[in-house]
């Protein structure tokens, strides 16, 4: 999910923070990478506690990483997945009832209980497998987010029940919460200007320090890693692309992306180069890019139509022709054939 910030003049990545009197410390910019939730990352937050925040928000991200990884046995969610029932903290807590919100809102086109069948693709370990259709007839039944069972608890956890055999991964609304909860960490510090890219996952603080907005690019899902077809201008939002263009493998000439259907088991093949959703929620954005781009051109649209009060969203097809919703067409530049989507 990786598109691409355009900012004014030379964006540069420093290894510290400046400040120095207060006329300076107020258009000063603390800027920052860090890898972790295996991509890198990049922080950017002007004014006098620029730097505070960074360092606390960076912190935080390693903390939520360590808590939501699959990667890592003693994540939360791996003895989750191993135990199959256990009580999970806060965060895991409230990534749960949004994702869940989510698969019942979308008919379940996201849902986070696909990770035995990411497995047997092999996208988590990089060992990839074209799986049988008897294979995939096993694990299929495990991919069914109705059969988690949720009780709030009194700290703000919850106890979690996993159907048999199932397993979750929250990759794709991991990201979006985090970018979420980075924005509430520059806010706390008096941040009033800043953005982060979560391995592209890109949200903003209000607008630059001039005033302008932010310009994210879209990038050409046929292109290298910096080209671009259209840019989005953004204030106090998330804007986070999905598409099948970063991680896939080839087998006997043919392409098989990370994004699977939940309904078949096989990645997605439709009439979608990528789905682009801008909305102030990171979370919501992040998780709905994956879903739309599921469903496919139509039925995306239609979802917008019936949820867009909460996102607006930019999807380019396989022809190269972009659909924006109607609350974008200010904010969106193109050289592409651009048709806007009305209610």
């Amino acid at each position: 999910m990786l598109p691409y910030i355009l900012l004014p003049g030379v964006l540069c990545l420093l290894s510290g923070c400046a400040g120095g009197t207060e006329q300076e410390e107020e258009s000063s910019v603390c800027t920052r990478q860090l890898f972790a939730m295996d991509t890198y990352m990049d922080f950017t937050a002007y004014g006098e506690n620029g730097g505070k925040a960074v360092n606390e928000a960076m912190e935080e991200v390693e903390r939520l990483d360590a808590l939501l990884s699959t990667g890592s046995a003693s994540s939360e969610i791996s003895r989750l997945n191993s135990a199959g029932s256990m009580e999970v903290s806060e965060d895991t807590a409230f990534i749960f009832k949004k994702a869940m919100e989510i698969y019942e809102k979308t008919g379940g086109f996201f849902d986070f209980t696909v990770y035995p069948l990411m497995k047997l693709w092999g996208f988590p370990d990089k060992n990839y497998h074209v799986p049988s259709e008897e294979e995939l007839e096993q694990v299929l039944p495990l991919v069914d987010a109705s059969k988690v069972q949720f009780t709030d608890k009194e700290d703000g956890g919850a106890a979690v029940t996993l159907g048999e055999g199932q397993q979750v991964d929250f990759g794709g609304i991991a990201k979006g919460y985090t970018s979420s909860v980075v924005m509430d960490i520059f806010r706390k510090n008096g941040v009033r200007s800043g953005l982060v890219s979560l391995g592209g996952n890109v949200q903003a603080l209000n607008t630059k320090p001039d005033g302008t907005k932010w310009r994210v690019g879209i990038r050409d899902p046929q292109g290298d890693d910096s080209s671009y077809l259209a840019v989005v201008s953004i204030d106090d939002q998330a804007v986070v692309t999905s598409g099948g263009y970063e991680r896939f493998f080839e087998e006997n000439g043919k392409k098989y992306i990370h994004i699977l259907n939940p309904e078949t088991g096989y990645p997605v093949e439709n009439d979608l180069a990528s789905v682009t959703v801008v909305s102030g929620d990171g979370t919501l954005a992040d998780a709905l890019s994956t879903s739309l781009y599921i469903m496919g051109k139509e039925e995306a649209g239609e979802y917008w139509k019936a949820y867009g009060e909460e996102f607006e969203m930019i999807l380019l097809d396989t022809d190269g022709e972009f659909v924006i919703t109607e609350g974008l067409q200010d904010s969106f530049q193109s050289e592409n054939r651009t048709v806007v989507l009305e209610k």
